[in-house]
């Protein structure tokens, strides 16, 4: 049963309830302790309910521009130090766990994805291993970067939509229903005039405009761009926005509890206010935004938003094949393991001195030649 409805039967249940109460005439009054421990009954039932109803696990995958703060924001919110933090490889995953107010243990998946660069593959683990229904995305984007974030966000959202349209394609028909009615009651709240021009994901995602601190150092036209090529591209597949920075306590928090309420489902909402203008950090949540609010271009696909967003910043494509050799990760800080790192070195010395053999005999074969 989902939470209108539960609202809806609960005030139903109330309204019977008093109904029953007054038929005796005014002697059958209920006094004002009758109505408030009848409310708290119905509280209480309610809560039950929403605990029964409640997912006992969900899933958020994390992606985006490289080194934007995807691990940071994900160890902030685990309370883990970072004493170095280590770049992304490939897809991590690590896990929360709490006890919920229905006493029942929930768990929150966490996947974060490294690299944007052939990741067909890899985006697929996630949503295969736990499936859409409980799935909630946050793609952050590099504000820091504006030459490069919109070819990170349309990569992201092309990688989810393809690997999205194949798992839905092999749904039974009535799950895909379910998903198809989620997404209407998460995007359709304000802006119903609005729903056929939309191509939403069937699953919540948070775009978080990362760097915020050093956004708002560029030039105030360029700022107008972003915020409003953002908001376009949040606005058509559905999804919420947010503007982020570690260094900024109030957006950090806020990011905190968003992450809070896509896995754990409180607090109920952790968008404080509803900011659109681009001298501010933006704060839309889902089905609050609307064409004719974003500005005078109308009904915008994916294409269109790249293309106006490329005219006045040109944008770098992503780098298929490095130019130089990556850092080996064996010599990175980060990833130090005393046990290993001791047996390399050790087979190092040995290799050394097989080199240094072998040299010497071909020294010596070729003097007796």
């Amino acid at each position: 049963m989902r939470l209108p409805q539960i609202f809806h039967s609960w005030h139903k249940r109330l309204r019977r309830m008093f109904e029953k109460s007054t038929e005796g005439g005014d002697n059958a009054t209920p006094s004002i302790q009758d109505i408030a421990g009848r409310l708290a009954e119905e509280q209480q039932r309610l809560r039950q309910l929403e605990a029964s109803s409640m997912p006992k696990e969900r899933t958020l995958l994390v992606l985006g521009s490289k080194c934007v703060g995807k691990s940071t924001a994900i160890n902030k919110f685990f309370d883990r130090e970072e004493h170095t933090t280590r770049p992304t490889l490939a897809l991590e995953y690590s896990f929360g766990r709490r006890i919920g107010s229905g006493r029942t243990p929930q768990v929150m998946n966490v996947w974060e994805l490294g690299s944007l660069d052939n990741a067909d593959q890899l985006l697929e683990v996630p949503m295969r291993t736990h499936g859409l229904q409980q799935l909630a995305v946050f793609i952050m984007v590099d504000l820091s970067q504006p030459q490069r974030f919109w070819t990170d966000l349309e990569c992201a959202y092309k990688g989810l939509r393809d690997t999205s349209q194949e798992l839905l394609a092999r749904m039974t028909p009535q799950l895909r229903e379910t998903l198809e009615q989620r997404t209407l009651e998460r995007v359709g709240q304000q802006n119903k005039e609005d729903l056929g021009t939309l191509e939403p994901l069937p699953f919540p995602v948070v775009i978080v405009g990362g760097k915020y601190d050093l956004f708002m150092t560029l030039d105030p036209s360029l700022k107008k761009a972003i915020c409003r090529c953002l908001r376009s591209m949040a606005h058509h597949i559905g999804g919420a926005l947010l503007f982020y920075s570690q260094k900024v306590p109030k957006l950090s928090k806020v990011l905190r509890d968003t992450i809070s309420h896509m896995g754990f489902g409180s607090p109920s909402h952790p968008f404080r206010s509803h900011v659109t203008d681009h001298n501010e950090p933006l704060s839309i949540w889902f089905g609050t935004d609307s064409w004719s609010r974003i500005g005078d271009t109308g009904v915008q696909s994916v294409e269109r938003i790249g293309a106006t967003f490329g005219v006045a910043v040109p944008q770098l494509q992503l780098e298929k094949q490095q130019l130089q050799a990556p850092p080996d990760p064996a010599k990175d800080p980060g990833f130090k393991e005393s046990l290993i790192d001791e047996m390399r070195s050790q087979k190092n010395e040995e290799l050394a001195t097989i080199m240094r053999d072998v040299l010497l005999r071909g020294k010596f074969e070729s003097v007796q030649n």
